[in-house]
């Protein structure tokens, strides 16, 4: 067995695998580099992140490889997810709230108060463009 420490997710996210694997990947400057350069094309894996955000967010994003799980920890957010009809805003304003971005759905954030949000991202294929 091995030695099982603390560890901070604000410094250190997890990868879990295809095969239940915990795979804690510190953070930094060059994450995403790293990420790809260690997992490939994240297939069948999902990446346990956290992130404070005090401006809104400068990019749509979607992931074609599931729903991702967006919970508030702190703070208020507005997301705002692009459907065919439209904007759809869903306010998470009580920590705990928590959103499920359903699969292929671009996605985007609005900043209400300084906030904390804890997200579980199926990462495979991920694709993000600007605001415009």
């Amino acid at each position: 067995m091995s030695e099982v420490t603390p560890q901070n997710i604000n410094s250190t996210f997890v990868v879990l695998d295809d095969a239940n694997n915990a795979i804690p990947i510190a953070n930094s400057d060059r994450f995403y580099e790293k990420l790809e350069q260690q997992f490939g094309d994240f297939k069948g894996k999902r990446l346990i992140s956290h992130y404070t955000f005090e401006q809104d967010w400068d990019s749509w994003e979607r992931h074609p490889a599931g729903e991702e799980f967006v919970c508030l920890l702190s703070g208020q957010i507005d997301f705002v997810l692009e459907q065919n009809k439209g904007e759809k805003i869903v306010s998470l304003n009580t920590p705990g709230q928590y959103i499920l971005v359903p699969r292929g759905v671009w996605h985007t954030a609005k900043v209400r108060t300084p906030s904390s949000v804890l997200f579980i991202t199926p990462g495979e294929g991920t694709q993000s463009r600007s605001l415009s």
